[in-house]
């Protein structure tokens, strides 16, 4: 028996026959072949053409299959597809580095992929699966490859893979799917979405060298503490079983809680929102009967694009997040992107620790007709539902004040123009540095509301990269002093008469919840998978 330990990306246990997935394509192939650019140019759009109408049936199979959300990620792969920047450098290395249309295409993905992948965000790095899964594609469009390992799943086994991308796993026929497990991967990449809306056990991230000479193998799970045993003992299979019964029960159990009020047990309610990165997103939090969305990262509008989007293009999509909630709140946060983050239209200076640099507010305060085009969407759509709007990276009252400014700027030209907006639109601030925690009886004057952030909260207290996986043991939100720093937040925002709301992992960690209810914290938002576990939880404590 072998033991390996992942990161459990989707719950549930598994055991079963293992199937590997080929290695496929060879590594090497020639990059600077090319005798004739435009026929490679003209290879290149048939394989984009290619691809885009496999993606548009895959899209059609998840909206039937799987839900409106899941068909949304076969959407943004199609539009990664015809990304304007991505097309211009495959263009490019094919029109001046003489690369064949395969080459081009692996060079100008691993360039886009890894820039998403140093992003100090956890939702951009898994971007990064998702334009190396796009370029695959290609590749495999280019090559005309025949027979997809896909069809090698003819009985009920655990996939075992380096990695999968949202194609694969669709395409994998889900009656014969016990689990997967991955060398690599992410727990916030598309595949991992997937396998917890499919339901399919999922671990990432083991690290394990696969072999071939696994298939056919016994192979078991547990998805939700990343262990992946080959050939396991009866003992081990006897206790998933067992598990898996629970973890049957415990899901049945929380459905009683779907529709329903999240309250403690001596009556204080405590609103539970769901985080959210695009548009699309939104059917995840609605199908976990999410009250609202308590943090809309708005960068996904700025990247993978020549130039700034418009305040139409920006409008469109608050708007529609807005409608789709039906009168449930939606927090949008300002534009939070920084030198670390390779957006070559801003052209930010190279910063050698950009998470202490010009990022966030920062921008946005030095470059005001960014920011001006971003608060004028932002006051158009909360017209149409309950638009609220909050700053990051916060350090001082002047910041909020010249932020504030900027947003009646923005609301004076609206109201001269004659176009709509929410006059009492709600304005608060992420509280994720330490300055902002400590000075937070000053700033509650000038906000109504804020939202601690807890990822960057704690990295800035305890001076721990919370991308350094060798750290992670320090950088807990569990810390004394982070603790300290909430309880003192939400006092002094209590006292300002600012309600205060938590996001961020520590969100929804069932060890801190009972603390932050104690705290006297007013809302909490988190991945939109674990809000019924967070609303029993709840329901057994009491406020007082």
């Amino acid at each position: 028996m072998k033991l390996v330990q992942g990161k459990g990306a989707s719950a549930g246990v598994a055991a079963g026959p293992i199937l590997v997935k080929p290695a496929g394509r060879q590594p090497e192939i020639r990059l600077d072949t090319c005798l004739d650019p435009q026929q490679e140019l003209k290879r290149l759009q048939a394989a984009q053409q290619q691809v885009i109408e496999t993606l548009e049936g895959l899209k059609e199979k998840a909206r039937q299959q799987v839900g409106e959300e899941e068909a949304g990620i076969f959407e943004v792969h199609q539009m990664m597809v015809q990304d304007p920047d991505l097309c211009d450098t495959i263009t490019g290395l094919i029109q001046e580095n003489h690369m064949t249309a395969e080459g081009a295409v692996r060079e100008a993905g691993s360039q886009f992929a890894a820039m998403l992948e140093a992003m100090d965000d956890e939702y951009m790095q898994a971007r990064g699966a998702d334009v190396r899964a796009v370029c695959g594609q290609l590749e495999d469009a280019l090559a005309q490859g025949g027979r997809s390992w896909t069809e090698l799943l003819t009985q009920p086994s655990i996939i075992c893979a380096d990695d999968l991308t949202p194609s694969e796993t669709l395409q994998l026929d889900k009656s014969l799917i016990l689990g997967f497990v991955t060398s690599g991967g992410s727990a916030n990449s598309h595949t991992a979405i997937l396998a917890r809306t499919m339901k399919i056990p999922a671990i990432v991230h083991t690290g394990i060298t696969l072999d071939e000479d696994w298939n056919g193998t016994l192979g078991a799970l547990d998805g939700g503490t990343g262990n992946f045993w080959l050939d396991p003992e009866p003992k081990v299979l006897e206790a998933l079983k067992e598990k898996q019964q629970q973890h049957r029960a415990a899901e049945d159990a929380l459905e009683q809680f779907r529709g329903k009020p999240t309250c403690t047990a001596d009556g204080r309610t405590i609103a539970l929102y769901g985080n959210i990165g695009q548009p699309e997103d939104i059917d995840l939090v609605l199908q976990n009967d999410g009250e609202g969305v308590g943090l809309f990262r708005s960068e996904f509008l700025y990247l993978g694009r020549e130039d700034y989007p418009t305040e139409d293009e920006l409008f469109e999509a608050y708007c529609t997040a807005a409608q789709e909630l039906e009168g449930r709140k939606l927090i949008i946060r300002t534009l939070d992107i920084g030198a670390d983050k390779k957006v070559g239209y801003f052209q930010l200076p190279e910063e050698e620790n950009p998470a202490l640099g010009f990022r966030a507010i920062r921008i946005c305060l030095k470059r005001p007709e960014i920011f001006l085009t971003q608060l004028r969407a932002i006051l158009r759509a909360s017209a149409y539902g309950e638009v609220a709007v909050m700053f990051p990276m916060i350090v001082s009252a002047e910041e909020v004040k010249a932020a504030r400014a900027l947003l009646e700027q923005a609301a004076a030209s609206l109201r001269a123009e004659g176009i709509p907006f929410d006059e009492k639109l709600e304005v608060g601030i992420m509280v994720e540095t330490p300055a902002a925690a400590i000075i937070s009886d000053d700033l509650a004057r000038y906000v109504d509301f804020f939202s601690i952030g807890t990822n960057d909260l704690t990295q800035y207290t305890l001076a721990v990269d919370r991308q350094n996986a060798s750290l992670e043991e320090l950088g807990k939100a569990s810390h004394k002093a982070v603790l300290r720093l909430i309880d003192l937040t939400i006092r002094n925002g209590h006292a300002g008469g600012c309600w205060v709301g938590i996001c961020g992992e520590a969100a929804a960690d069932p060890e801190l919840i009972p603390y932050f209810v104690a705290m006297g914290v007013d809302e909490l938002s988190m991945s939109p998978g674990k809000i019924l576990g967070a609303r029993k939880l709840i329901s057994t404590l009491r406020a007082e």
